[in-house]
Order: C-alpha cells, then sequence, then structure tokens
C-alpha cells in the first residue's frame, strides 16, 4: 500500500470503530448528531470537498455528488448510522479499487521491466555508470552477466548468451558474438559485452516500447467510450429521478387528502440515489482493457490501445504474408540449373548485384557464394520493384530477378521444373542460367492456422510475390483455405481491399506480416499485426499490434487474449447494470434500504473490478 492509501485505512478503522462505541450510547438530539457528524467527518470529508469543487466547477452529476447527497439527507432524516455506513463502505470500496489499479499497475511494470537504470563506461577508475540518456551514439559500452542492455547497439568484443523473455514472453536464451546486433531491454546472462550504441537512449527499442504501453491508455475502444457517454447522461438522469422520487409521491398523496410521507420517500430517494452511482462501471471497464493489455505485454503481443484490442477481438479473416512471417525466411540454394557457365561464377555475379539488397533471398546468396562480397566492384544497380536487381559487375551487365525482369530486357527465361523459388540470372545481355532457392515453413504455422479455425477465424489467406507453384505448395503444407500469389506490394493492398468488401460489417481482417515491407498493407487492414519486430523501429511504428518474435501462434495467444478482455468487460457490464436496475425497482417501491444500496454500490464494484483483474492472467499455449 501505499501512503495515501494507508492513510485511508486508518480513516476507515477510526470511523468503524467509532460506530461501534456510538452504538453502545444511549444519546439523543443534537449530542447524537454533533457525536455522528465526527466519524462522517472522519472517514468523508475528501468526498464533501469533491462535491463541493464538482458544483463549483458546474461538473455537478458525478458518484461524489451522489454520495454527498444521500449521506446528508440521510442524517438530515435522523438515519445517523446508515448514513456514516453509506460513506464508510463506499470508501471501504474506493480503496479497494485504488489498490486493484495499483496492483495492475504494478505487475504491469514488472512484467515490463525493461527500463534500464545505468549504462556501464569505462573510465579512468574502471567502469563507470552513467545515465542511459547521456549516452551518445557510437559510444562503447560495457553490459556485465546479469544486467541489462540499455540502448541498441552493435557487439564489439565478447560473446553472451541473451534472455529476451521481458520482450518476447518467451524464456528461450538467444546466443551473440562480435558483428551481431542487440536491442535494449535484453539481459545477458554469461560473459561481458562490449556494445557500440547504433541509437540514442530515446530511440532504442526499450523506450518505444516503454512509450507504446505507457500511452494505450490514450486510444479509447468503443465499449469505454459507450460508457463514458452512458455515465454522462446516467447520472443527471437517476438524480432527477430521485428528486421526482421524493417529491412527487408525496404530492399526489396530498392531492388525494392523504398524508404527504414525506420523509418516507425522501429516504427512498436518497436509497435510489445510492443504488444509482455508477462506479461498477466507470472503474471496472477501463480496468478490464487496461490489465488486457498488460496481460498480452507479458506474453509478447504490444497491443497500441483498448481500440486495437476490441477490433482484434472481432477478427474473423486474418491474412498472412508469407515470407518470414509463416516461413522462417531463410533461404538456401539447393540448385543451380541451365549454366552457361561456371556454377560458382554464376552465383558471384548474382551475389554481388543483389549485394545491396536485404531482402532474405540476396542474404541466401550471398552465403552461397562464400566469398567476401567487395561492394566496390558493383555500380549502376536499379532495384526494380517486384521484379529484381540490375547493376553492373566489374563492368559487365548483370540481371537478377524473376521471369518477370527477364521478359522486361527481352529475354526468355527458361522453367525450372522442381518447386522453390526461382532466381533468373542474365549476364551481359544473355540469359546465363537460373538458382533455385528454398524456402522452409516456421514449426508451428500448421499449428497457428488449426488454432485460428478454433477460436472462430472464417478465413486464413495467404498472400506473397512469389511464384505461384510454390506458394501453393506452402499453402497446402500448412492448411491455409486461400493463397495468392505472384504479387507487386500494389497488388497487395488491391487484394487486401478486395476481402474487405467481401466480409460482413461487423467481421474485422487482421494482416500478419513483417512490418517493413508491409506498411501499406498493415495499414490498410481493419488491424495491422507486426510478426517478429523484436528490435524493427519500423515494425513498432507501423502496425496496431505487436508481436514481439516470429513465432505465428503469437496470433492465436493475441486473439484469445482480447476475446478474453471483451467477456470480462461485458459480464462487468451485465452485472453492474443488472444489479442497478434490479435494486432500483426494489428502492422505488421501498423494498430496498440503505443496506441493500451499499450492496448495490460497493459490492458490486468489488465483484467487477476483481472479474477485471482476471484479464492480467494469460495462460500460455
Amino acid at each position: 500500500m501505499n501512503k495515501k492509501q494507508k492513510k485511508m485505512l486508518a480513516r476507515i478503522l477510526v470511523t468503524a470503530v467509532l460506530i461501534v462505541i456510538l452504538g453502545q450510547l444511549n444519546v439523543t438530539g443534537y449530542a447524537r448528531l454533533a457525536l455522528y457528524l465526527i466519524p462522517y467527518l472522519v472517514v468523508g470529508y475528501d468526498i464533501l470537498l469533491k462535491a463541493l469543487k464538482g458544483i463549483r466547477n458546474k461538473q455537478v452529476f458525478d458518484e461524489n455528488f451522489l454520495m454527498a447527497v444521500a449521506t446528508v439527507g440521510a442524517i438530515v432524516l435522523g438515519e445517523y448510522t446508515e448514513g456514516v455506513a453509506v460513506m464508510l463502505f463506499y470508501q471501504i470500496g474506493e480503496l479497494f479499487q485504488s489498490y486493484a489499479v495499483g496492483k495492475s499497475r504494478k505487475n504491469i511494470s514488472q512484467l515490463m521491466d525493461i527500463r534500464p537504470d545505468y549504462a556501464n563506461i569505462e573510465g579512468e577508475h574502471g567502469l563507470e555508470q552513467v545515465d542511459p540518456d547521456e549516452v551518445e551514439i557510437g559510444t562503447v559500452i560495457v553490459v556485465q552477466p546479469g544486467e541489462k542492455i540499455p540502448i541498441d547497439g552493435v557487439v564489439e568484443e565478447g560473446n553472451a548468451t541473451l534472455n529476451t523473455s521481458a520482450l518476447t514472453g518467451e524464456s528461450l536464451p538467444r546466443e551473440v558474438r562480435v558483428g551481431d546486433a542487440v536491442i535494449s531491454g535484453c539481459i545477458n546472462m554469461t560473459g561481458v559485452l562490449k556494445i557500440r550504441t547504433t541509437k540514442a537512449f530515446g530511440e532504442s527499442t526499450v523506450s518505444k516500447i516503454l512509450d507504446l504501453v505507457e500511452n494505450a491508455n490514450s486510444k479509447k475502444s468503443q465499449s469505454e467510450r459507450f460508457i463514458s457517454r452512458f455515465a454522462r447522461y446516467y447520472t443527471p438522469a437517476v438524480c432527477y429521478g430521485a428528486l421526482a422520487l421524493a417529491v412527487v409521491p408525496p404530492v399526489i398523496q396530498m392531492l388525494m387528502g392523504g398524508t404527504a410521507q414525506w420523509g418516507l420517500w425522501i429516504y427512498r430517494a436518497l436509497t435510489f440515489l445510492v443504488i444509482s452511482c455508477p462506479c461498477a462501471l466507470v472503474i471496472s471497464i477501463p480496468l478490464s482493457f487496461f490489465a488486457g493489455i498488460g496481460g498480452a505485454s507479458r506474453a509478447g503481443v504490444l497491443i497500441k490501445g483498448s481500440n486495437y484490442l476490441e477490433t482484434l477481438a472481432q477478427t474473423k479473416y486474418v491474412v498472412f504474408d508469407k515470407t518470414g512471417t509463416l516461413t522462417r525466411g531463410v533461404f538456401e540454394v539447393v540448385g543451380i540449373h541451365h549454366s552457361q557457365m561456371e556454377n560458382e561464377r554464376l552465383l558471384e555475379y548474382a551475389a554481388l548485384a543483389e549485394s545491396y539488397s536485404s531482402h532474405p533471398i540476396s542474404r541466401s546468396l550471398k552465403e552461397a557464394c562464400g566469398k567476401t562480397i567487395d561492394r566496390s566492384r558493383v555500380t549502376n544497380v536499379e532495384e526494380i520493384s517486384g521484379n529484381g536487381v540490375t547493376a553492373k559487375v566489374d563492368g559487365v551487365s548483370v540481371a537478377v530477378g524473376n521471369d518477370k525482369l527477364m521478359h522486361k530486357i527481352g529475354l526468355t527465361a527458361i522453367s525450372c521444373h522442381q518447386v522453390g523459388t526461382v532466381v533468373h540470372v542474365a549476364v551481359d545481355g544473355i540469359y546465363a542460367g537460373h538458382i533455385l532457392i528454398s524456402d522452409v515453413a516456421k514449426p508451428t504455422s500448421a499449428q497457428a492456422i488449426r488454432e485460428l479455425q478454433k477460436v472462430g477465424v472464417k478465413k486464413t489467406v495467404m498472400l506473397t510475390g512469389d511464384a505461384d507453384r510454390v506458394a501453393q505448395q506452402v499453402a497446402r503444407e500448412l492448411g491455409v483455405d486461400e493463397v495468392h500469389s505472384e504479387l507487386l506490394p500494389a497488388d497487395k493492398v488491391d487484394k487486401i481491399e478486395a476481402l474487405l468488401a467481401k466480409k460482413g460489417d461487423k467481421e474485422k481482417l487482421a494482416f500478419v506480416g513483417d512490418g517493413i515491407n508491409d506498411a501499406p498493407v498493415l495499414s490498410r487492414a481493419d488491424i495491422g499485426v507486426a510478426m517478429g519486430a523484436l528490435g524493427s523501429d519500423a515494425a513498432i511504428e507501423a502496425a496496431d499490434i505487436v508481436l514481439m518474435d516470429d513465432d505465428p501462434m503469437k496470433m492465436v495467444s493475441a486473439i484469445r487474449i482480447a476475446r478474453k478482455c471483451m467477456r470480462i468487460v461485458y459480464e462487468n457490464i451485465y452485472l453492474a447494470i443488472g444489479i442497478k436496475m434490479v435494486c432500483l425497482l426494489l428502492g422505488a417501491v421501498g423494498l430496498a434500504n440503505m443496506w441493500v444500496a451499499i450492496f448495490a454500490d460497493v459490492g458490486v464494484m468489488v465483484l467487477a473490478v476483481l472479474n477485471a483483474i482476471r484479464a492480467l492472467l494469460v495462460k500460455k499455449l
């Protein structure tokens, strides 16, 4: 508990003791009123001050006003014990709610405990700890075993095993050595690392993730906006309803020649006010989303706002990019066919022409070449989107790409009878052969497709720029419902548009890609999901939801978390409104007293808050 909560607990305990003592005293008249005002003011003075402040600021109708009117009214009617008890139990509910929110925030901060406290820099007298904000780009920092990597960089010296669980939700270690890029937030488990920073602390992965999680609450869901609007109209309505309940029946009784019974009807109106307090809804709904986002963070799923959480829960169509999303994206050269020169020379030409590209196919060509790539031998590089690359290597024109590129430069490509990605090569204007490269599906891709179908996803779709034969084989292997191949980036957007036009209004479409090359598609889908975004600034910026590692099962986890959170939200809405409506009717006809009102207000709020915290608990698949 913090100091404020401890102070409130002390006030509650003092008030409870005073009520028990006063119950044993035989005091009447103004003396009794004066004695009961002591515990009332001890426990409720802050509520009265907030109510007065709201009136002064012309923001009258809130729970503080309802509590103030109800309790003051009860005391005026001589119901001293009930007046103080209502305020006491209301404050108990507020304390419980404060503690629950604080607990959930603490849990989230522990789950996302990746903010580094310091960075080690070598000084004249050994290692010096400095604020990470003060470390400039290009500085060499030292990370010892057990310490967090404070800033993104490249390993200059040493090798170690890193724990990435705080970022990915998975405990699998990652081995790093000299030349490897490392990101902030990982924990060094073994060995001393010297890292040259490549970013300022404010631009590092850890800062971007923390900023994303901390600002998630600024993007409200439709449910939260509905509750805010509901409370804005509901509270004044019940206040006027209580006023009508206090005035109209006595007046009717007087007009009919009976006794007005003002005290009875005012008491019922005050009970009506206590029951109607919307605390359970106003508190538990945002808390449910907050807990859901926190639980997702624990699982390595970063959700940028409760609006995206709500949209994800309605997802019925999931569209995947292929390379690097459903497949490993680790290509290997498995054959060279129809070569007009030595295989090694053809590979060298292809690797050099592709040396400026970061595409997985380019990397596989460089690795298969087995030689140091000297980029100074390469000039006039031109990358043709969706086709390939043309360049001059040692002054010789080289074209590397698909059959579309060959057609573009006036050559006929020779088809390959084996399944895989075919990279055609032309040297000095002559077709020189093709290189066969294969990619394999990730171990969990097929399981992820099956699990998505189990959670109610109507259709899974795969989009790829790869050849149709390769795409169809991968789709059959994984069980994907629909596949579209040989697509340029603009074609992928068109396919998404067509799928969006076919689905129902309340059905949502999610696109899952790498977040770097698929930015247009990510932004066009109902919800864009970047997979395997560990250390990728572009992915974190482009998508609505970020999966921190490259396991397709994370998409299943994300949907399950979202649907669980939305179930909890609706449970709380039905619970709060249902019980309150019943109790309001009972209060209006005189079958509910202040003690029932206390349950309808505080009891329901406690139940709703407890239910909301369940969203923090996430089961691993």
